[in-house]
């Protein structure tokens, strides 16, 4: 997709109704037709299957890690054991969005359960963080997922970047991404429990602080004894390397695709909600596979403009919005996966040019 779409879109909503008309949204037109193919039904039998298989996947790991004892072959079971608890979250995932269950209580208590007991993640913190990124994704002020940090995601943060550690990580960003990667599964650990501890969860939807804290602890308490007892100290060490860092680099690979390498809202832009998630967003190609390694996620333009989507709708939803984006003369942006890292590594290499420049 063109870089300059957005900005067009943008320019002409800054000019304001003297200079230009206003960009109109159409999202009640799609939504009719969404609606009237089915497709914001519930599909609990669905779920519930989907929901039975993904645990029974989760305890075969477990039984296997049980069964296979005091051995370094434990580190086969690890790599499992980190695919499993990504499956885990993207049901967490569907619940958050109240995909699932008509009811707000079912969803949440779903997800509090998958996320802070069976993968030590705090719902309450999610919910917060990934509704803000909803709102407003890829703006440069208000999406917490292009926030500055470790990386940068647009020039105006690499610009900032003042010292030595920062600007070598920069400068050689799209190099480091996947091996940095390898770390996201420690650090969204460690921000469940700073936003628990710290009480900097905007949401009250994970439950109180209390009830988040104890079930993060009962995930933490859970897992170490299951190691524990099963291997000594330096395999169970071991075991959570590996784990921790396959986990996190499936998931940074699962999320990256969706939105990083696409345009930047920038700060005063105005665009209507349609082409708001429509212009930020990228959906990946495939089949079966893909939707199931990708938690669905691989829809990301669907999954943006409905959230609240049932999973195993969004591909027939794609089509619907595919053809009503052309009709519209909006942007619609599809590619394969590898194309799509490409994609973000390219924008990385990209940001990180002035500070390489400059030596």
């Amino acid at each position: 997709m063109a870089q300059g779409t957005v900005a067009q879109a943008v320019d002409q909503e800054r000019a304001g109704p003297a200079a230009a008309p206003r960009v109109r949204s159409d999202f009640s037109e799609l939504v009719r037709a969404v609606r009237a193919a089915g497709l914001l039904d519930r599909r609990l039998a669905r779920y519930g299957l989907r929901t039975a298989l993904t645990l029974g996947f989760l305890a075969a790991v477990v039984a296997g890690v049980v069964l296979l004892g005091n051995s370094w072959f434990q580190l086969v079971p690890a790599v499992l054991l980190a695919f499993a608890f990504a499956q885990v979250a993207f049901l967490g995932h569907d619940a958050g969005h109240q995909a699932i269950f008509a009811n707000r209580r079912h969803n949440d208590a779903l997800g509090r359960t998958l996320g802070n007991v069976l993968i030590g993640l705090s719902y309450g913190w999610w919910v917060d963080t990934h509704s803000r990124h909803h709102a407003n994704p890829n703006h440069e002020d208000r999406d917490p997922d292009i926030g500055d940090g470790v990386l940068a995601f647009t020039t105006a943060q690499a610009a900032k970047r003042n010292n030595a550690v920062s600007r070598f990580v920069v400068r050689r960003q799209a190099w480091l991404f996947f091996p940095l990667t390898l770390l996201e599964g420690i650090s969204l650990h460690v921000d469940s429990v700073v936003a628990v501890s710290t009480g900097r969860n905007r949401s009250s939807r994970g439950g109180s602080r209390r009830v988040e804290a104890l079930t993060l602890m009962l995930h933490a308490a859970l897992f170490l004894t299951l190691l524990l007892l099963v291997m000594s100290p330096a395999k169970a060490i071991a075991f959570l390397g590996v784990n921790q860092a396959v986990w996190g680099l499936y998931m940074s690979c699962t999320f990256a695709p969706n939105h990083k390498g696409m345009p930047i809202i920038e700060r005063g832009a105005r665009l209507d909600f349609l082409r708001r998630q429509v212009l930020t967003s990228r959906d990946v190609r495939g089949g079966f596979f893909t939707d199931l390694a990708l938690g669905g996620l691989n829809y990301q333009i669907e999954h943006h403009l409905f959230p609240n989507m049932p999973r195993p709708h969004l591909r027939h939803a794609q089509p619907i919005v595919r053809r009503f984006c052309a009709e519209h003369g909006i942007s619609y942006s599809q590619t394969s996966l590898l194309r799509s890292y490409r994609q973000v590594l390219e924008h990385l290499h990209e940001v990180g040019a002035p500070l390489r420049a400059t030596g």
